[in-house]
């Protein structure tokens, strides 16, 4: 007889029917990936960074390819948020999978402009906001590397929306305790971690910086183990469901994140890599659940912990 496993999570009020998402900047509006699997399949569906105002985001060449990474300084680029709101949002009600929108910001005022103007958006179910991003000279990290700016967005943010908040956090912080703690007490819903970690990289041919911009995000399966152990460790000091992030390209490695304590999951880099890596996972987490008799991917969240303290 067939194990019939419930992959169903809950997430700052959000019903996913999986526990996978895409990672914003990955997956643009959803359109580039039809012509592999439907964003119906995903848990949620998480667009890429909108602002305010239209961004022309950076300089190229913005993209580098490092050993098991990939770097990157895109700069948020995005049409804006009402042309986003007009244009790219309406055709994903066709999906039956809740929208999160990512949104990022110069000043506390255009966050909560930006999210209030979402709101009314009948499509979108969350906003995931961006404290986080290490590719703009304003707002982004700077926002997301002190706990008492960080809290204050989201406290913007929450004052201008009934959506679920969403904060996505930076690994490039002293303690992601603090950071993870302070928002929670601001009224985020969820968190996010981890974005990219700052780096570079040197083309030695050139005898210059391979990017532009200088430094970028490193992605992929590179930061996978620092991702692993931020999200083990916000876990255990906070009451909010975490999204994990950072390197997942398969099942195996989305159950690492969810026995560490995340609640879901999102896949950014692996995408470029498989553009299926999405289906992929979920696939292989209701394998092993089923193998493994695991009736509710629940079960499974926070058991490292729980064993390590055993």
């Amino acid at each position: 007889m067939e194990n019939k496993v419930d992959l169903t999570v809950e997430l700052g009020g959000l019903k996913l029917k999986n526990p996978v998402m895409t990672a914003s900047g990955t997956f643009a509006f959803g359109e580039a990936y039809e012509d592999f699997f439907s964003p119906a399949e995903l848990g949620a569906l998480v667009v890429k960074g909108v602002t305010l105002e239209p961004r022309q985001g950076n300089p190229g060449p913005r993209l580098v390819e490092t050993p098991a990474g990939l770097l990157n300084a895109i700069g948020l680029e995005n049409p804006g948020v009402e042309e986003v709101i007009r244009t790219y949002l309406p055709p994903l009600s066709r999906y039956d999978v809740p929208v999160i929108v990512n949104i990022a910001g110069n000043t506390y005022a255009e966050y909560g402009e930006v999210a209030a103007r979402l709101s009314k958006c009948p499509v979108v179910k969350a906003l995931e906001v961006n404290i986080s991003c290490p590719n703009v000279k304003e707002g982004g990290m700077a926002f997301g590397s002190h706990p008492d700016t960080a809290a204050e967005v989201i406290r913007v943010v929450k004052a201008s929306t009934g959506l679920p908040v969403i904060a996505k956090l930076s690994p490039n912080v002293t303690d992601i305790v603090e950071m993870a703690q302070a928002v929670e007490e601001a009224g985020a819903d969820a968190l996010s971690l981890i974005n990219t970690l700052l780096g570079m990289a040197i083309d030695i041919k050139q005898k210059r910086p391979a990017l532009a911009n200088v430094t970028g995000g490193l992605s992929g399966p590179a930061v996978k183990p620092i991702a692993l152990r931020m999200v083990w460790q916000v876990a255990r000091k906070v009451k909010i469901p975490l999204v994990g992030m950072g390197g997942i390209l398969t099942g195996e490695d989305a159950l690492e994140f969810i026995m560490a304590g995340a609640t879901a999951v999102a896949i950014g880099t692996g995408q470029f890599v498989n553009p299926r890596c999405c289906v992929d996972v979920i696939t292989g987490i209701k394998k092993y659940c089923e193998e493994k008799g695991v009736k509710n991917i629940g079960e499974l969240r926070g058991v490292a912990w729980r064993n390590a303290d055993s």
